[in-house]
């Protein structure tokens, strides 16, 4: 099953391994722009065969980024390296996404940093400004600009970033959104903000359309996996292709991992949602990740530190199931001893 192809509206991806997004914090100009770091990273693992490679976290706003060395898509200045990313990946025969992200209370640049309330995620951070309704709505139209600029660089997926306690989360999370307009409340209100943004890129991006989601806040006043059902449910209306199932991050929480300790969120919203999704969590070895998919618990498989240790695990993968993958010519007299 790792090897299946998969099509997700109009993109066929020729496995199911996902390179995870993951920050690089490697913009040492500050500017948010690709750096050849970010050109060796990602081709290396369209070279190593990954179905799928998502780009890390890019600011949508520069206010928006968890540090002054995040990659950022808030300007047309950075398109022309994103397009760059973009042809390394297809020149591999790749498929390559973005996740668009705003840090909110979690950002650590400088400057005011702006939440749905004003409290801060813990003592270490500083507390944000809440947000007027017009910096909502400015917020709302940057994840619209920045669709339009990840189809300018010829993306073939979006993802939102709606978890781990960044901006989007924390209008989701009742632990964070202490809002009492149209945004705050009751979960329906506190859906409104992703349910706009979603609206919103979808006014000019066409392709697979991913969200992020923390499945599980660790916290007996979060969100329960019925309110992640619930907002599930809204995305599949609105046309997400895919829930990328992680957990955590909202608020400070001692979390029991293992390994795939997540899957059980992918399973669930696929079976009580029926929408494609994401496994994602202390994935590592290649027939736990193929089990995973035979027992229908999830649809694609999202690798991160796995491939930041081998970026060729998907040829480890191959040899582990006893699969032929065609390796790049350039490595053919290699690829299989």
């Amino acid at each position: 099953m790792l090897f299946t192809p998969m099509t997700i509206g109009n993109l066929e991806l020729k496995n199911r391994i996902v390179m995870s997004p993951m920050c690089m914090y490697s913009c040492t100009s500050e500017d948010g722009k690709v750096m050849n770091w970010h050109k060796m990273h990602y081709s290396s693992r369209a070279v190593g065969q990954v179905g799928l490679i998502i780009v890390e976290a890019s600011a949508v706003t520069e206010q928006g980024r968890i540090s002054p060395k995040d990659l950022g898509i808030w300007s047309d200045d950075h398109i022309a390296g994103l397009r760059e990313l973009v042809g390394l990946t297809h020149e591999h025969n790749g498929k390559i996404g973005i996740q668009l992200a705003h840090a909110g209370r979690k950002s650590e640049v400088e400057g005011p940093i702006i939440a749905p309330s004003a409290v801060a995620f813990n003592d270490k951070y500083r507390t944000p400004l809440e947000m007027t309704i017009e910096q909502v709505e400015e917020t709302i139209q940057s994840f619209g600009d920045a669709a339009v600029r990840a189809y300018e660089a010829g993306f073939d997926v979006i993802e939102i970033h709606a978890a781990h306690g960044y901006l989007i989360n924390e209008f989701l999370s009742p632990l964070s959104n202490h809002r009492e307009d149209q945004y705050g409340g009751d979960r329906e209100r506190r859906y409104h903000f992703l349910e706009r943004i979603i609206n919103t890129i979808r006014l000019s991006w066409k392709g697979p359309l991913f969200v992020r989601i923390s499945a599980a806040e660790y916290h007996p006043e979060g969100n329960t996996l019925d309110d992640i059902t619930y907002y599930s449910e809204r995305m599949k209306k609105q046309g997400v292709d895919l829930i990328d199932c992680s957990s955590g991050g909202v608020v400070p929480a001692s979390l029991d991992v293992f390994p795939g300790y997540q899957v059980q969120y992918a399973e669930h919203i696929r079976k009580q949602v029926g929408i494609a999704t994401g496994a994602v969590g202390i994935i590592t070895d290649p027939d736990q990740a193929n089990e995973i998919l035979i027992h229908n618990q999830a649809d694609l498989i999202f690798l991160g530190r796995e491939l930041l240790r081998d970026p060729y695990w998907a040829r480890r993968a191959a040899k582990q199931l006893n699969y032929s993958i065609i390796a790049p010519e350039q490595y053919d007299r290699g690829w299989i001893s």
